[in-house]
């Protein structure tokens, strides 16, 4: 097993100058980029704006238990108008396997009240008016601005937070401080596709308690492995 520290701990790597990160995280992404060409989204979804209710509701659960729930809906057709005819009780019932579902059901019910008097049921595409719907934050606007419209952006969960603090591209101490120096560190022209590459990685090798250096492909040049 491999022995590492805790992402909340001290990161054992020491600090590097912000060139040799940015020339690490090149060849990183260019290792990544030659074993998936094109991450996908695990999120299941057919429209924005069913991406953007799974984006809020995978808050603090998994990609697996959202698609679980959702897909056999969003096969039925799910949109704004389907939201606002079963109204927040409604659309619990129908979330309620998923975490902290009665807030969320609230929030997903406001955000298409408001997408519908607002933006005429079509999903904003700057960030400002993103994060004025209820329930969505910094990380869930920079999904959907990345995914939905090809902007340059890395939502840093808590897998990118963990997998690029042991390549040592940064040093930061939560998701949100990790979030402004990644932006300096990857590429834009990476971007947002390295998202997909850090989350991938973390989610099936570089795991938070057991991570598998012995088949993870960057083990040879990451300074945390083993």
């Amino acid at each position: 097993m491999s022995s590492l520290k805790s992402p909340n701990e001290d990161s054992p790597v020491k600090l590097k100058s912000l060139a040799l990160r940015k020339q690490a995280a090149t060849r990183i992404i260019h290792r990544l980029r030659e074993l998936d060409p094109n991450p996908r989204c695990e999120l299941y979804y057919e429209t924005p704006f069913q991406l953007l209710v799974s984006v809020v509701l995978s808050a603090q659960t998994t990609d697996k238990m959202v698609n679980r729930c959702m897909e056999p809906l969003y096969k039925k057709g799910f949109t704004v108008e389907t939201v606002l005819r079963l109204g927040p009780e409604k659309l619990l019932e129908k979330i309620r396997t998923i975490g902290l579902a009665p807030t969320k059901s609230k929030n997903i019910y406001k955000l298409s009240q408001l997408l519908k008097t607002e933006f005429q049921s079509d999903i904003p595409k700057t960030r400002a008016e993103l994060e004025s719907l209820p329930g969505v934050g910094k990380k869930t606007a920079s999904v959907i601005l990345g995914e939905i419209f090809g902007e340059p952006t890395l939502a840093v969960d808590t897998h990118v937070y963990r997998v690029t603090k042991r390549l040592g591209l940064h040093d930061e101490t939560s998701p949100e401080k990790a979030e402004p120096v990644l932006l300096q560190v990857v590429a834009k022209k990476h971007r947002p596709k390295a998202h997909h590459w850090f989350i991938l990685l973390g989610r099936y090798t570089c795991k938070a308690r057991n991570p598998e250096c012995e088949t993870c492909v960057l083990a040879p040049t990451c300074p945390s492995a083993f």
